[in-house]
């Protein structure tokens, strides 16, 4: 007796789509934290579907607002490049908007380990992108 075995591919999901669900959704995933007031939040997510990635980034006043950024980079970038985008560009916004004190979190071990000296920097485009990260710190 035969079966009828069809195959189908299974559709990607476009990196956009990814980041605009983590910028969307992030507020029901986000902790509990005892924060003063004076500081703002800045959590950060990155996203590599090819041929795009893409980067969410979210930041939350002091008074509580949440601001919502999803950014479509136009060059291909791995996973972790994607991630010091997002960081990067979450820090750019943040002193746009005049922010001076914040948390800041991230899903990225590498990353965050890098950016805490926790671990060094093995490919100069990872160092690059730690240098510029520590540019922007000199403004907070």
């Amino acid at each position: 007796m035969g079966h009828d075995i069809r195959y189908a591919p299974r559709t990607t999901i476009k990196s956009q789509a990814l980041t605009d669900f983590v910028a969307k959704w992030t507020e029901v995933q986000l902790p509990a934290q005892d924060v003063s007031h004076e500081y703002w939040t800045l959590y950060f997510d990155g996203s590599v579907m090819a041929p795009d990635s893409g980067t969410g980034v979210v930041l939350i006043s002091p008074d509580g607002s949440r601001l919502r950024y999803a950014i479509r980079l136009h060059f291909l970038a791995s996973n972790n490049a994607v991630e010091y985008e997002a960081l990067i560009n979450g820090l750019r916004i943040a002193i746009e908007l005049g922010a001076t004190r914040f948390y800041v979190r991230g899903n990225s071990e590498l990353v965050v380990d890098q950016v805490m000296k926790e671990s060094s920097c093995k490919s100069p485009l990872m160092t690059a992108y730690c240098q510029e990260v520590r540019k922007l710190e000199d403004k907070f």
